[in-house]
């Protein structure tokens, strides 16, 4: 952070890149747990591959940034692969429907934190503006594709979304942090 001084929106989007990273690194392995229960032979595997290929490309990017821009990743990815896979693999095991039920609820709450950082950006950063723009929609195609898929048909899919929106949030608090 040479250079920085008060003022500078610099440490804001040093932890928007940190957790997007970590967030983006997660949901690679949700869908990696995810299909390594439901399998390639799955009617689900081909749009679970897909949206896992999109979330690899925005993981990439915020790889490069925090190496173009000294960002000072998570500590806690090792948590992050284990936790992501695990989520993908239980909520896999439970069905299909559950499967679609994580995919949901945790893009419903990415779609919103990439809206508050879009808000908090303004105009300050628009090669990170830009990417977050993107990386939003195709979060949402996410989430409706699922809900089309068979979501909420999930068992207990209010408690079940629920944990999972509420486990995001926690991850998003602590990524930025930490």
């Amino acid at each position: 952070m040479s250079g920085w001084r008060p003022g500078d929106r610099r440490p804001a989007s040093d932890a928007m890149i940190r957790v997007d990273q970590a967030g983006e690194y997660g949901a690679t392995r949700i869908y990696a747990g995810q299909l390594a229960v439901l399998g390639d032979r799955h009617p689900a595997a081909r749009a679970i591959h897909h949206m896992a290929s999109q979330e690899a490309r925005h993981r990439a990017f915020f790889d490069s940034m925090i190496v173009q821009r000294g960002v000072r990743p998570t500590i806690l990815q090792p948590f992050w692969t284990i936790a992501g896979f695990a989520l993908g693999a239980v909520t896999a095991a439970i069905g299909p429907d559950a499967a679609m039920a994580c995919t949901a609820a945790v893009e419903t709450e990415i779609d919103k934190h990439y809206a508050e950082q879009l808000v908090e950006l303004g105009t300050d950063d628009p090669e990170l503006s830009a990417a977050i723009t993107d990386f939003q929609a195709e979060e949402v195609e996410h989430r409706d594709h699922a809900l089309a898929a068979g979501a909420e048909n999930a068992p207990g899919y209010p408690v079940l979304s629920a944990a999972i929106r509420l486990g995001c949030r926690v991850a998003i608090a602590a990524a930025k942090r930490i």
